[in-house]
């Protein structure tokens, strides 16, 4: 994936020049730089000072005051980034919260004896699948609220050019979308389970009853996952259905209304008609790219989208929106920085996930360096990833409530997966902390 990730900007580049120079555009930014000023700054700015090159009079925002903006737009930005944060935290406290309960409800389900499906149907999976479902739905709503704080921001910034107003927005509004849409996905492969301690001493969320969140005895790598299978189609298919669906059901019958009111009543083009075009292909590219290590199905999914994104566009853009005004473009702006940027991340995040959040590393390292016998196989590894905690040891907040006779609880001893406190292999040990 990586050396697709790094082909596809190459030839995009190549196909980026062929276009600048076929239809003239090599000297256009600096061109668009000087003569195209925005209407809002001439007439938000109200001094003027001389031009040393054209020795012309033109309008020009203070300094002060341009600081002052910048370090407003910082700062709410920084808010609503918080803001996200705080949501993750909220669906961290759902999933300890109501974990127990699943586990209490689905002890007796009806699912348990199915020979299929029921080993599969865990309190895990299920409060993996609905906090994910939740997750999305959050996702949706500040997105809608992400938009209009974005345009508000960039507006009050005041930019000179249109070039420049493109710009801020596109990394205002690609900042918002990558904290909102990749930041639970970052804190399941990268964080949680990590900070859980050990029997005899967990650790707990700001001091409440309620222990970090832990990962599946098989690890993180399934949440993550059924995390990016439920965020990416449902976006995907939410986005179809937004651009389709709702469009068409807003139409009125051709027989109401003349040629003229028809093409009158369809949407404006605007000038970020293919803003969100591409922020949406952006963030599909981040999916594909900075998790595939974790579901290796993602860019298939991503390609049957594409399929009928191009039908789903193509409809769109002849019969819903009047017809665009053609206008030059230098390049893609600062979309292509930023796809750059995500090709080296993506690097980074399927090597810290194989490294750490499966447990490849370990294997392989017993496998090849630690196998008791000498063999190349992975007998006894089970048993060597396992640490033994003295059940006697336990602290009175870990014990069962009252009325509660679990069956480990009446054995002396009992295994956790981590090698905590194991001098069997020293080496393995260290890589294993590493990982944690």
């Amino acid at each position: 994936m990586g050396i697709w990730v790094t082909l596809f900007l190459e030839f995009w580049k190549r196909r980026q020049a062929r276009l600048e120079y076929e239809w003239d555009l090599v000297d256009f930014e600096e061109e668009q730089q000087q003569l195209q000023l925005r209407p809002e700054y001439e007439s938000k700015c109200t001094k003027s000072k001389e031009n040393p090159i054209t020795k012309e009079m033109e309008p020009y925002l203070p300094v002060t005051s341009k600081c002052a903006r910048s370090c407003l737009s910082g700062a709410t930005v920084l808010l609503w980034i918080s803001l996200i944060i705080a949501c993750i935290i909220g669906v961290i406290a759902y999933r300890l919260a109501v974990y127990a309960a699943f586990a209490s409800i689905m002890k007796d389900s009806p699912t348990n004896h199915l020979e299929v499906v029921g080993p599969y149907i865990t309190p895990q999976l299920a409060t993996s699948v609905t906090a994910s479902c939740i997750n999305f739905v959050i996702i949706m709503i500040l997105n809608l609220m992400y938009e209009r704080v974005a345009v508000w921001i960039t507006d009050m910034e005041i930019p000179k050019t249109h070039l420049e107003y493109e710009n801020k927005l596109t990394v205002k509004m690609f900042l918002f979308q990558f904290v909102n849409y990749y930041s639970s996905c970052f804190y399941v492969a990268f964080f949680k389970g990590k900070f859980v301690g050990y029997p005899g001493k967990y650790a707990y969320m700001f001091g409440s009853t309620l222990r970090n969140e832990e990962c599946d005895p098989g690890g993180c790598l399934i949440e993550l996952t059924t995390q990016l299978v439920i965020v990416m189609t449902g976006k995907q298919v939410w986005g179809n259905i937004q651009e389709a669906l709702l469009r068409k059901a807003r139409s009125h019958p051709e027989s109401l209304y003349s040629r003229w009111e028809q093409d009158h009543d369809l949407q404006s083009f605007g000038q970020l008609g293919l803003f969100y075009e591409y922020l949406e292909m952006v963030i599909q590219f981040g999916f594909i790219t900075l998790f595939v290590a974790s579901f290796p199905l993602a860019p298939l999914l991503a390609l049957l989208n594409n399929i009928i994104e191009v039908r789903v566009d193509a409809w769109k853009l002849t019969t819903q929106f009047r017809r665009p005004v053609a206008a030059k473009a230098h390049s893609i702006g600062a979309w292509e920085e930023i796809l750059n940027g995500m090709a080296v991340l993506s690097v980074v995040t399927n090597a810290f996930i194989v490294a750490f959040t499966s447990d490849m590393m370990p294997r392989l390292v017993y496998m090849y360096a630690y196998q008791p016998q000498g063999e190349m196989n992975m007998k006894g590894y089970i048993n060597n990833s396992l640490s033994v905690f003295n059940i006697s040891e336990i602290p009175d907040r870990s014990r069962p409530e009252e009325g509660e006779n679990p069956a480990w609880f009446n054995s002396s001893i009992t295994t956790y997966t981590d090698l905590y406190g194991l001098p069997v292999f020293p080496k393995l040990k260290n890589l294993c902390f590493m990982r944690k």
